[in-house]
């Protein structure tokens, strides 16, 4: 089984700004709190993406290449509006971070997210992270395209 551990961050600095980016659209075939499908087109590449539900920091994760002409087909049958956003990679002491600017409904919103390979696996931590949201469902992708940072970021 293909497990992803993976834990959420805000952003607060703009150090990251440095690393290069790619603007990703994503959408949801399916956003059941059982199991999410997704589909994502990042630069020329695209991928359709099943998860199960998350247990703490883990979860259930399958990702399968897809062509890109496909990607487009099934975003427009997706459940709401698709995810824009810019992914920044970057490498900081030993570990891989991904830094998404999210753009147009969830414009505002910066996350980092790093993959380990136990939940309780210590990493340094960049100057620019702020506080963790792992365990905040509202900071989820497949909720943030139900429910965009625009309408809830100030309560």
């Amino acid at each position: 089984m293909a497990t992803e551990i993976e834990r959420k961050f805000l952003v607060t600095g703009t150090q990251w700004r440095q690393a290069p980016g790619v603007r990703i659209c994503q959408g949801y075939l399916n956003r059941d709190k059982e199991r999410t499908v997704r589909v994502r087109i990042a630069g020329d590449n695209a991928w359709l993406t099943i998860k199960g539900v998350s247990r703490g920091a883990a979860r259930l994760e399958f990702e399968y290449a897809i062509a890109p002409a496909e990607a487009e087909q099934l975003l427009a049958l997706c459940d709401g509006p698709a995810i824009q956003k810019i992914r920044h990679t970057l490498q900081y002491k030993g570990f891989t971070w991904e830094v998404d600017e999210f753009l147009e409904e969830n414009a505002g919103l910066v996350v980092a997210e790093i993959e380990l390979q136990a939940e309780d696996q210590p990493f340094d931590r960049p100057a620019w992270l702020g506080r963790e949201v792992t365990h905040d469902p509202r900071y989820f992708n497949a909720n943030l395209a139900a429910h965009p940072y625009r309408d809830w970021h100030g309560a």
